[in-house]
């Protein structure tokens, strides 16, 4: 994408009159330069990752999206990690709302089947086992954080659960 400014000079076949009289009205951005949803433009039709506000990561063809980044994926499966393994569940299309989305980034093809020497892929159902394992762990251990930090005067957060 190039880097333009409100200051350059109109592109060829633009409306504007080039006889150094201003257009008038209020200056207006060139075309090329997106800063809204208009971005994903160049992300139409290609393979992305999308991690979302939840953690849970997608991969799939971006196929459309709308004014507030609500975007819809083709071909998308959901890849959950826990440790050293990895699982892909299949989800045909998916539509995430914009604001759920925390990162988007275009997978390159060439590396697509790279996997990393540590992960192994493995069946989903003994990837949710070892998830369903892992955050019962997690939610222990933050627990006892959690009363420490209580014991030290410091106010904790409930994260949702009901207190009696």
């Amino acid at each position: 994408m190039e880097n333009l400014s409100l200051q350059d000079p109109p592109l060829s076949g633009s409306l504007a009159v080039t006889n150094n009289v201003p257009p008038p009205g209020p200056s207006q951005l060139p075309p090329q330069m997106f800063t809204t949803a208009a971005q994903l433009l160049d992300l139409t039709d290609k393979k992305l990752l999308l991690v979302l506000r939840d953690g849970r990561k997608l991969i799939g063809v971006l196929r459309s999206w709308d004014q507030f980044a609500n975007l819809m994926l083709q071909d998308t499966v959901e890849r959950i990690y826990t440790k050293d393994v990895y699982a892909d569940i299949p989800r045909g299309i998916y539509i995430v709302r914009g604001e759920n989305v925390l990162l988007l980034g275009e997978i390159d093809l060439d590396k697509d089947d790279y996997i990393p020497e540590p992960y192994r892929k493995v069946s989903p159902t003994e990837v949710h086992q070892l998830h369903v394992k892992e955050m019962q762990e997690r939610k222990e251990s933050d627990k006892f954080r959690q009363s420490k930090l209580q014991e030290l005067g410091f106010e904790v957060e409930h994260n949702g659960e009901v207190l009696l």
